[in-house]
């Protein structure tokens, strides 16, 4: 075992605490496969990164990315969190403004775009989205397990862009919200579900139903950020087939493949703003972009807050 230089950080916010948290290991030379599973256990967060040389020569470096249960092969917020991380901990890429990393579903690109306002935001490639409808059977099940009718489902397709999401374009924010999932026949399903709901010009994401408790008022910090582009465009919310984590607080992958369907089935324009994470009380901010060449880019603030070390 010896030291390794580690850091903490919040994806999607500007604002420590209330995104999405990663743990980096910015040296994970020489651990063994079980080592890896065993540290992302012990941190019990919903991804922890492990940075290492590339073996493409066209990558700046090379990420493995552990939930608690396993390995994935792509996942967006510990693919800006990492290149933060990396960043920061001083980190050269090739190009100025552009980082390429290595994972095992390929190469991501990662631009790097500075703000107005200071600061920097980076923002992914989204990787190639397969969608196809789901059964009758499953959307049936997971309906049930949500406590949605039938008719707050406006449209369902599953998403496949390394994670594999069943995606539902729910009538309201509200409802989205509201939603109190059965997660033991979620988990029972196994199906990662991302859920979403457009905002009308005139609606605000203050109120939230809680389940089995009162509604309250409860505005989101993080929202203020998008001040110059009014409220956000899409609420978010993700349910994960998992025995440690039932609810994500800000989800990469899963906004990726939103906005590669909702973008191309008209829902929403080439830009827009997602939010995520209300429930949980944090106030993750996912800006959207698709450019002249179709590809769709996935953006977000991150900030450290934890840097040292950890003995592995």
């Amino acid at each position: 075992m010896k030291q390794r230089p580690f850091k903490q950080v919040d994806v999607f916010t500007g604002t420590p605490y209330l995104g999405n948290p990663l743990a980096v290991v910015l040296d994970g030379s020489g651990l063994e496969d079980e080592a890896m599973q065993r540290f992302a256990r012990w941190t019990n967060l919903s991804e922890t990164t492990f940075l290492l040389p590339p073996t493409d020569a066209s990558a700046d470096y090379r990420v493995r990315i552990f939930t608690p249960g396993g390995e994935l092969p792509f996942a967006g917020h510990p693919t800006l969190g990492s290149c933060h991380s990396w960043l920061q901990a001083g980190g050269k890429p090739h190009a100025k403004d552009l980082i390429v990393q290595e994972c095992k579903l390929g190469l991501v690109r990662i631009r790097r775009e500075p703000r107005d306002i200071g600061g920097q935001r980076l923002t992914f490639a989204a990787p190639p989205l397969k969608r196809s409808a789901p059964s009758p059977v499953l959307l049936a099940q997971i309906a049930g397990a949500l406590g949605l009718k039938a008719s707050q489902i406006l449209a369902a397709q599953l998403l496949d862009n390394g994670p594999v999401w069943l995606g539902l374009l729910l009538d309201s924010p509200g409802t989205v919200l509201r939603l109190a999932p059965n997660h033991l026949a979620l988990q029972a399903l196994q199906t990662h579900v991302g859920i979403a709901a457009l905002y009308a010009p005139s609606e605000t994401p203050a109120l939230i139903a809680r389940a089995n408790r009162e509604a309250r008022a409860f505005d989101p910090p993080g929202h203020s950020a998008v001040a110059a582009t009014g409220m956000p465009d899409l609420e978010v919310r993700a349910f994960v087939a998992s025995t440690s984590v039932y609810e994500d607080p800000v989800t990469g992958s899963l906004n990726a493949s939103l906005a590669q369907w909702l973008m191309a089935d008209g829902h929403l324009t080439e830009r827009y703003v997602a939010s995520q994470g209300a429930c949980l009380e944090r106030a993750g901010q996912i800006y959207l972009t698709r450019d002249a060449q179709g590809q769709v880019w996935v953006g977000g603030e991150a900030v450290t807050c934890i840097d040292g070390v950890v003995t592995l």
